[in-house]
């Protein structure tokens, strides 16, 4: 879950063989070596507020791509993309330089935990020497001291690193698959899919700040807050959000109409997750993804897409292979039973909601240029350095989000 998303011990991969000793002792040894790295964070602790309310650390590195002075250069094999299988949030950056057919420009590498107890976050267990194959450190922080030597934060994933300076450029889940789709546009195919499109990006965005405290965020603030009180707050913002995004789909075959863009990235890998894992830490749930009947065909017609199919992982993270000598869990019991791949490669009936059933994808009008394609990525009220600003509990846009405003007018041309 770092940033959130946390590595405990059940998301680790088996190391390789001969890779399966990485004890705190040698964890702390790299640390050390690393110029004496400061251990993880721990959200609870220090994302915590006054009322017990989760309020997410603002990501750090958040200097936009562009061609501005000061702004970072879109370049192809100098970036990757540091992920880990069980973050939501790391999976939407890579599930869009897929579909944007950018996998031969920027490469990407998965995180792991560190040494027994992750006490140094996100690492590299499963390489040869606990080592990133891609640069030879340790962890991922080791790109946060290299761009700030003062940085405090957490290291998070997903991190875009400059491999060449073995730094981190940028860690703006908010924003960082817009940059790749317009920014990196230049490196894209002609026919790539259109997701953020010029046009209509004030309505995405606007859209995109909404499903963040309601819908992506809404897992951790019910299971990093500490009261009652927020506890009850994200609760009853996520099913009431689950409710406002059932009735939008229920004539819109995707959340913006005929065709993917980034919001169903972003929508996805949450509802996804809540589906098959988070709602093991949240206690009682109003309802399951499989009962909202439009929620689930949708997230069922994006698992059909390879993109997406190929950064769910159903199985990853659940604890599968703990068991007590008196009783079996559901997790053991009947997880690994569950034929996940079949039950969401059912029907859907989507198609019918579209006046272009044939295509799931917009494409960019013949004859526009990738210099057309450009313009500055707006901010975000959640990298805001005030906890006020980031107090998800008060964010109430003037819209409603059952109702899609671009309706009919997104159109392949």
């Amino acid at each position: 879950m770092s940033n959130s998303c946390t590595l405990d011990y059940t998301e680790r991969k088996p190391a390789p063989e001969g890779n399966t000793g990485y004890t705190d002792e040698l964890a702390e040894q790299f640390a050390q070596e690393a110029g004496g790295l400061a251990p993880r964070p721990n959200e609870q602790k220090d994302e915590t507020n006054e009322r017990g309310v989760f309020v997410r650390q603002p990501n750090s590195f958040i200097v936009p791509f562009g061609e501005r002075e000061g702004e970072h250069r879109a370049e192809a094999n100098r970036y990757a993309i540091y992920w880990a299988h069980g973050c939501n949030w790391s999976n939407r950056p890579v599930i869009a330089r897929d579909l944007l057919g950018l996998e031969d420009v920027i490469a990407d590498q998965t995180t792991t935990h560190t040494g027994e107890s992750n006490k140094y976050g996100h690492g590299f267990a499963d390489q040869k020497d606990y080592r990133d194959p891609i640069t030879g450190v340790h962890f991922l922080s080791e790109f946060y001291k290299n761009a700030d030597p003062g940085y405090q934060g957490r290291a998070t994933t997903p991190t875009l690193v400059d491999v060449k300076e073995k730094k981190a450029v940028n860690n703006d889940y908010h924003r960082l698959s817009n940059y790749l789709e317009v920014q990196f546009r230049p490196f894209q195919p002609l026919d790539a899919p259109d997701l953020y499109p010029k046009k209509y990006r004030g309505e995405i965005d606007a859209f995109n700040d909404w499903l963040f405290p309601h819908i992506n965020n809404g897992h951790y603030r019910m299971a990093f807050g500490v009261s009652w009180e927020a506890y009850q707050e994200g609760y009853n913002d996520f099913f009431d959000s689950l409710e406002k995004l059932d009735r939008r789909l229920e004539t819109n075959r995707f959340l913006f109409g005929d065709y993917i863009t980034d919001s169903d990235i972003r929508a996805y890998v949450s509802l996804v997750r809540w589906e098959t894992s988070y709602f093991r830490s949240i206690g009682p749930m109003k309802k399951r993804i499989t009962e909202y009947p439009n929620i689930w065909g949708y997230v069922r017609e994006l698992y059909a897409v390879p993109a997406f199919a190929n950064y769910t992982f159903f199985r990853e993270g659940r604890g599968i292979g703990k068991s007590w000598s008196f009783f079996k869990g559901y997790e053991e019991r009947i997880v690994p039973q569950i034929p996940f791949e079949e039950l969401w490669k059912t029907d859907h009936e989507r198609a019918k909601l579209s006046a272009d059933p044939g295509n799931l994808f917009l494409r960019h009008p013949q004859g526009e240029t990738a210099e057309d394609y450009q313009s500055e990525i707006s901010g975000s009220i959640w990298n805001s350095a005030s906890w006020e600003d980031r107090e998800p509990t008060d964010y109430r846009p003037d819209f409603d989000a059952t109702i899609n405003p671009l309706k009919g007018l997104l159109k392949n041309e």
